[in-house]
């Protein structure tokens, strides 16, 4: 492990091999970092959650391996009634002045870019994209492969695979640069983008959209997956993504 100079690491504070800690980063409370983890100078990792909810309980931060975590970044510790963790998994990129609240779930692959603010429990799943300055609100999940477009406002579930843009967002289109990039089949692709023509750009309500999509033989893992996506929404208080944005 690396130091620089008049970082500050708390006593409850581990961190695992290859690491490195950047001058003036602060890791504090009940945190862990994985092995070849890089934290810039600057960044804050266990700070107290912003939150009306938080008591001082012994909440804590997981970092997984493979990171950087860029100047000026935010983790905070997860709450209570949260689940008392916030994760960060593994070979992610949090650029500079980001922000990823309590009880927070972040997967692998993912970018954050520069002023990306996460309020807390989102879950944000493995290979997505976030823009700088987009903002996501509470309990919002972004699913994977997702592609979140500059200064976006995230209010509602992002479905996986598509592009979401806007104030306020709304899909639009599939994420056929980044899936090609990730090694997804023109196969899959064209079965994603027909899905998202019916779902998106035909004249049938969602349900019945989703439906035809559930009777057709041969659905790809992608659609599948997409349509599954879509029905949890539809079914949860806090997924809005059948109303037609993100």
């Amino acid at each position: 492990m690396e130091v620089g100079p008049f970082a500050t690491i708390g006593p409850k504070v581990r961190v695992g091999r290859g690491t490195k800690i950047g001058s003036n980063a602060v890791l504090m409370g009940n945190t862990r970092l994985g092995e070849r983890n890089e934290v810039f100078p600057g960044a804050v990792i266990g700070g107290e959650p912003q939150s009306r909810h938080y008591h001082r309980e012994d909440t804590r931060v997981e970092i997984g391996d493979g990171n950087t975590i860029r100047e000026c970044v935010t983790i905070h510790r997860g709450t209570a009634g949260g689940g008392g963790v916030t994760r960060v998994g593994n070979e992610n990129l949090l650029m500079t002045c980001s922000h990823v609240a309590h009880d927070c779930t972040v997967g692998d692959g993912v970018v954050l870019s520069s002023g990306v603010l996460l309020a807390g429990h989102v879950k944000v799943e493995d290979n997505v994209t976030v823009n700088g300055g987009s903002a996501v609100n509470q309990f919002v999940t972004l699913g994977r492969y997702s592609f979140v477009g500059g200064l976006t406002r995230i209010v509602h579930d992002v479905p996986p695979f598509m592009i979401v843009e806007g104030h306020r967002a709304v899909v639009r289109s599939v994420n056929g640069v980044g899936l090609k990039r990730h090694g997804f089949s023109e196969e899959s692709i064209d079965a994603l983008k027909e899905a998202f023509m019916l779902i998106y750009r035909s004249e049938l309500t969602r349900q019945e959209a989703l439906l035809r999509l559930e009777r057709k033989e041969g659905l790809t893992e992608e659609v599948r997956e997409l349509v599954e996506f879509l029905r949890r929404a539809s079914s949860s208080k806090r997924g809005r993504a059948q109303e037609g944005v993100a």
